[in-house]
């Protein structure tokens, strides 16, 4: 049976690289220039996309200060777009995805960037679509609190409703550069929208051209049941956490049920599942990186300060060598399931130990070549469609971009299972390939 080729993406944030480590970068990439690198060597890695992650506040979710999240570079976090720009402009063929929140971006905002950014990465953006998961973050616009999730969900169907209208204000042919007749646009192309919605009221049209793909690639990253329709309703490719090869399975095959109950073709939706490639020469000194990892005091405050941060539940509060009570969130409740490993009794340092694995659908280690086959693996038996590599605690150097851009990589391309060229110009065109 033929091997059946997948797609890659990388997960990152415009944060700090690893500053303090032996093999570090220097800990000041803000001018951009660390994360344009990063994507080049990832096309010529031939990628689908680089996805950055944002956040719009500092954390203080773990011990009700920020102390944690600065002192391990966690903050400060730069935002998306301008990167967005640079790294659109110097790649030719890469995606390039931002994270923009619901809460951050009035309708017309958002959309206007998009446009813009999809222009200038010559249709290759994509906007990963969030709510937000903090209530600071919903102090620096405000707000006191968040509202509720199913609240947030529903203002974000009315969001897309609304932004979907902003896209198509401009008809595809609405630029018609007439010498001529001395007309740039033709008037009657050009439409206000008139939206007036629960949340949201704006009348268009867009004041930019329309966007190269029609819209930007949309990708979101549903984990509850209403995320998951939300997922399932609007995204071209939508990213994952899931839990072992059932877990993998299972959220594919919803996803693919709920896309067909929208109308619409379940193969134009890519679920790219979150992964940390732990690699080494020989699977022992993979295993042996990880375990040197895990057991420093610094990973233990970044593990709970991320997972805090994400959850907005302060574990802190919590004994280490305790089990955790039944919690739930208004923010990410999917990952605070996926980390508290509930029924397992298991105390929060032996979580956090294992939380080597907690950013990761299924455990990755290895050398290039096993972790080639297993990811193949993978794929057959859960059908498609790829995997979002990421890092542990979400920081990154030049060492892992090589291990998997030079190492896995061209692993994957022997066996026939990743592109080794882009066909199309655009995002979407390249996720839908096959």
């Amino acid at each position: 049976m033929a091997n059946k080729k997948f797609h890659l993406g990388w997960f990152m944030n415009f944060v700090s690289d690893i500053w303090n480590e032996p093999f570090a970068s220097g800990g000041s990439p803000w001018d951009g220039q660390f994360y344009v690198e990063m994507a080049k060597t990832l096309e010529r890695a031939c990628f689908d996309y680089i996805m950055v992650e944002d956040k719009l506040c500092v954390s203080e979710s773990l011990g009700g200060t920020a102390e944690i999240y600065l002192k391990h570079g966690l903050a400060p976090k730069h935002d998306p777009a301008p990167l967005a720009a640079v790294m659109g402009y110097a790649t030719s063929r890469l995606g390039i995805v931002i994270t923009m929140s619901t809460l951050g971006y009035p309708p017309f905002l958002l959309a206007r960037l998009s446009s813009t950014l999809d222009h200038i990465c010559r249709g290759r953006f994509g906007w990963n679509i969030v709510t937000s998961a903090e209530d600071l973050a919903a102090q620096n616009f405000g707000l006191d609190v968040l509202p509720d999730r199913k609240i947030r969900y529903d203002q974000a169907d009315e969001y897309m409703d609304l932004v979907n209208q902003l896209f198509d204000s401009w008809e595809p042919d609405a630029v018609v550069m007439d010498r001529e007749k001395d007309v740039y646009a033709d008037y009657k192309k050009v439409h206000p929208i008139n939206f007036k919605g629960k949340f949201f009221k704006s009348r268009g049209p867009l004041n930019t051209v329309r966007s190269p793909q029609g819209h930007p690639v949309y990708v979101q990253a549903g984990g509850s049941d209403r995320g998951r329709e939300f997922a399932a309703k609007h995204a071209d490719s939508i990213i994952t956490l899931a839990d072992g090869i059932e877990g993998m399975k299972w959220y594919r095959d919803d996803i693919r049920a709920r896309a067909k109950k929208h109308g619409r073709n379940p193969d134009d939706i890519k679920v790219l599942f979150l992964v940390i490639c732990n690699l080494g020469a020989t699977e022992a000194e993979a295993r042996a990186k990880r375990e040197t990892m895990a057991k420093s005091p610094a990973f233990v405050e970044q593990t709970l300060a991320l997972v805090s941060a994400i959850t907005d539940i302060d574990f802190m509060k919590y004994d280490l060598d305790k089990p955790l009570p039944k919690l739930t969130t208004n923010g990410e409740q999917g990952s605070l399931d996926k980390f508290a490993q509930w029924g397992t009794n298991k105390t929060l340092r032996q979580l956090t130990y294992e939380s080597t694995e907690f950013e990761s659908s299924i455990e990755l280690i290895g050398t290039p070549d096993q972790m080639a086959d297993q990811m193949g693996q993978i794929i057959e038996q859960v059908g498609g469609d790829g995997f979002l590599i990421t890092t542990h605690n979400q920081r990154v150097s030049r060492n892992q971009v090589i291990e998997v851009t030079e190492g896995l990589v061209p692993a994957l391309q022997r066996r026939g299972l990743m592109r080794t060229s882009y066909t199309y110009p655009t995002l979407r065109e390249n996720l839908r390939e096959f």
